[in-house]
């Protein structure tokens, strides 16, 4: 009868010794792999197959953001910023505004980059992009009937910001019939990178 306790006991004891030694391990380990991710990898700039140049993780914790990301909250803040404001044609503030004086303005407050006054000397600016291709902060112009021509700033997601003859400072959609009709073409002033930066060098986002 006592070997039955004795052995019994010997059982439980050693069963809760491993019990005890799970436990310790698990929580040694939850604490190894937050301190892990908490800390500067070691080495991965210095992987052979990963330069600090095109380490896309590197790139994007220098900026907190990807750079669409930070372009587009900058351009809707701009949105924000301009709404209600009605087209007048010349006007370049907020009592009235055209629609190259706008994109000459948010160029210029969001990213500390200077476009040409109007339409006709921006549609130069910067190179040609596919609509296929556009990212945030690319140029769209449109062919509208008349002889002026519209210019807008993509914000992603299929829509652009611009000054309308109709409705002011707006957000619309380039799949709407009109604007699908009249496009002309889309430009690059700088890449998204480039424009990410210009953007934490103003202060924005």
């Amino acid at each position: 009868m006592l070997d039955k306790r004795v052995c019994r006991t010997t059982v439980v004891g050693v069963t809760l010794t491993l019990l005890a030694g799970c436990a310790a391990s698990s929580g040694i380990e939850e604490d190894s792999i937050g301190e892990y991710f908490a800390r500067d990898l070691p080495g991965i700039s210095a992987d052979p197959m990963m330069s600090p140049v095109d380490n896309p993780i590197l790139e994007a914790r220098g900026l907190h953001n990807p750079p669409p990301t930070l372009i587009r909250r900058a351009l809707l803040a701009q949105h924000e910023r301009w709404s209600g404001t009605p087209y007048r044609l010349g006007g370049s503030t907020f009592r009235g505004v055209d629609c190259s004086a706008l994109v000459q303005n948010v160029f210029n407050d969001t990213f500390r980059f200077d476009l040409p006054r109007t339409t006709e000397e921006q549609v130069h600016a910067g190179l040609q992009v596919d609509p296929d291709a556009l990212r945030p902060g690319d140029l769209v112009f449109f062919r509208p009937p008349g002889v002026y021509r519209h210019v807008g700033i993509y914000v992603g997601n299929g829509r652009f910001l611009h000054a309308s003859t109709s409705q002011g400072v707006m957000i619309s959609n380039l799949d709407n019939r009109y604007w699908q009709r009249h496009f002309w073409q889309a430009r690059r002033t700088l890449e998204p990178t480039q424009l990410a930066q210009r953007l934490g060098d103003s202060g924005e986002g």
